[in-house]
């Protein structure tokens, strides 16, 4: 479910929020009032599995992008049909161990795996896929 802005979102969910180990103002656009007021798409179920994931990693997870606009997501370069418009997040990597990072997104259900140099995607898209940034490849091979 998409709310307007983060005050609209907070107000709404603060009630039933049960992932304390996130907050609807992290997952929220960032892009300030450019072009919206932070919108916030809820989905229990990708919280449930951000929670589950960082559970298997036993460590706190850093999420560097979460839902964007259409006009945050064009202004950072994000693809046209990207997940963030909807809900998705990046992960920083600093902290983490690359493969630990990546078995715990996929045991969590993740579907949707982008391998960046500094940053993991995550999504739950209906059909699998991963892939790499550009730079990124060698970083993530073993």
């Amino acid at each position: 479910m998409l709310y307007p802005n983060l005050a609209a979102a907070s107000r709404a969910l603060s009630a039933q929020w049960r992932w304390p180990h996130f907050s609807v103002r992290e997952l929220s656009c960032r892009c300030g009032d450019r072009f919206c007021s932070g919108q916030y798409w809820h989905d229990p179920d990708f919280l449930d599995a951000l929670e589950d994931m960082r559970a298997r990693v036993d460590r706190p997870l850093v999420l560097t992008s979460g839902h964007r606009c259409a006009g945050w997501n064009a202004a950072v370069g994000g693809a046209p049909l990207s997940r963030h418009k909807q809900i998705a997040a990046d992960i920083q990597i600093a902290g983490h161990s690359r493969e630990a990072l990546l078995d715990a997104a996929v045991g969590a259900g993740f579907t949707g795996l982008g391998l960046g140099r500094s940053f993991l995607h995550v999504d739950r898209r209906a059909r699998p896929a991963r892939w790499y940034y550009p730079g990124s490849e060698r970083l993530w091979i073993q």
